[in-house]
């Protein structure tokens, strides 16, 4: 089966999947959706809803500008299919279409890499086709949140790395380009600018680890210079790494505490389970044993060093975020490299016949994974989905708060407010900056409103405007 067809086989599995993911599902591809529509449509990276504290330091009025805590990447790509397709298909499709063909270049770079890591054409149309199936990153390929683009760059990033190595300058700007695209998809990418920056001590790489470097800085630094320029978070390190627990992140004061110990060695081992489910578990081993083999490559040195320092970084200092949705998130950048590892690895370690098994094992295991992932996702994301649409109506017009804003503000098209964590005052006080009177309690809803929630499913209750601390 040549690429090309690989590569077909990976539109038929994205196209398919669409029947589940028919709308954004969780809070992160909600609200990129919403901001990409605003941006198409010509009012800038700003938001009408508030979906955390974090996001209106000043708890200026709406629209305020969007993405001080989630990185914009995802949201630019959306807006560019709506612009361009947006009158066609609608801002939703255009917006996932151009996220899907994106992910559609992973089959293909997942089998240059595996080639260049010298798998056989057949392991390496293996690896195009686990990447193509997804396993866990089946319903995230085309989700409307950054896994796709955090893939084909970090993909990307690992194929010219190499080269970059022996000096080779434009491969190391393609590594920079990748790299400062990878931090504006994920704040973590910030770490692929390290190799670059090893390149620049080290003889006959220097003038490419220059190149490399000042390519990602500039991007990066670009960013942070708007965050500059609308002011900095004074809690954004206490909400960020020192939470004591995970809802104190949507608190309207400011978090105090930090998590203890035994979450952060919790964090190692969830995240390292995260990682291993990720890989189809009979991967791993031939991940092992081909950076083992290959560990003179600087592609692969690369690899091992920034996924251990992104697994490191996740678990104790963002821990309560990274067993949250972050560190999977993270892997995606490292997905199709490490499959292109494992086959390398299983090719060395294995005789042709018990390749063949081990090769079609981890086929099935990642056809049923795959499966079982976009099942799941319809589970947990479309029926709740379904019961706000259905609740909308029971919902008194005009702003209101709700525990998800970005969610609400999709599905009801209206200025939503996060009920936040500390308690009714705290909705009252935002009640009063953003106009909200109705307060929407749902069956997961923050502990500080367990007293007022009585019955089942969603209510909405009246929500008197308050004071501010």
């Amino acid at each position: 089966m040549p690429p090309l067809l690989v590569t077909l086989a990976g539109l038929a599995l994205r196209l398919a999947s669409l029947v589940v993911i028919a709308q954004p599902g969780y809070t992160d591809a909600y609200y990129y959706a919403t901001t990409a529509a605003r941006l198409a449509h010509g009012e800038g990276l700003t938001a009408d809803f508030l979906w955390a504290p974090l996001d209106a330091p000043t708890l200026a009025p709406f629209p305020i500008p969007s993405h001080r805590f989630w990185m914009p990447l995802a949201t630019v790509v959306q807006a560019a299919g709506i612009v361009v397709l947006g009158p066609l298909l609608g801002d939703f499709r255009a917006g996932q279409l151009a996220l899907v063909l994106a992910s559609l270049a992973l089959p293909p770079v997942s089998y240059a890499l595996a080639r260049t890591l010298g798998a056989s054409d057949r392991a390496a149309i293996v690896a195009a086709l686990l990447v193509a199936l997804g396993g866990l990153f089946a319903p995230a390929w085309p989700s409307l949140d950054g896994f796709g683009l955090a893939a084909l760059l970090g993909s990307l990033f690992f194929l010219a790395f190499d080269r970059a190595a022996r000096g080779d300058v434009r491969a190391a700007a393609l590594c920079g380009l990748c790299a400062g695209l990878l931090y504006l998809a994920r704040a973590e990418g910030a770490l692929f600018g390290v190799p670059l920056l090893a390149l620049v001590g080290r003889r006959g790489a220097r003038r490419a680890g220059l190149a490399g470097s000042a390519i990602a800085l500039a991007i990066g630094l670009a960013w942070l210079a708007r965050g500059a320029l609308l002011g900095a978070s004074p809690d954004l390190l206490a909400r960020g790494i020192l939470l004591p627990r995970y809802d104190a992140f949507f608190s309207l004061t400011s978090p105090t505490g930090s998590v203890d110990l035994w979450a952060r060695l919790g964090a190692l081992l969830t995240n390292a389970s995260t990682a291993l489910v990720a890989l189809f578990v009979l991967l791993a081993p031939g991940t092992v044993l081909g950076a083992r083999a290959l560990w003179s490559r600087a592609d692969v040195r690369a690899f091992v060093w920034l996924a251990l320092g992104v697994y490191l970084a996740e678990s104790l200092l963002f821990t309560l975020h990274s067993t949250r949705g972050s560190y999977f998130h993270s892997l995606a950048a490292f997905f199709p490299f490490a499959v292109a590892l494992a086959v390398v690895g299983t090719e060395r370690l294995l005789a042709a016949r018990l390749r063949r098994v081990a090769f079609a094992g981890a086929l099935a295991l990642a056809a049923v994974m795959s499966v079982g992932a976009l099942l799941a996702w319809d589970e947990s994301f479309n029926v709740p989905y379904r019961a706000r649409a259905a609740a909308l109506g029971s919902i008194p017009s005009g702003p209101f708060s709700a525990i998800d804003a970005a969610a609400w503000r999709w599905i009801s098209g209206r200025s939503v407010v996060v009920t936040p964590s500390d308690g009714l005052a705290s909705a009252r006080c935002l009640a009063t900056r953003y106009g909200a009177r109705t307060l929407v309690l749902e069956p997961v809803h923050f502990a500080a409103y367990e007293a007022l929630y009585q019955g089942s499913g969603i209510i909405a209750l009246p929500l008197e405007p308050g004071p501010c601390p």
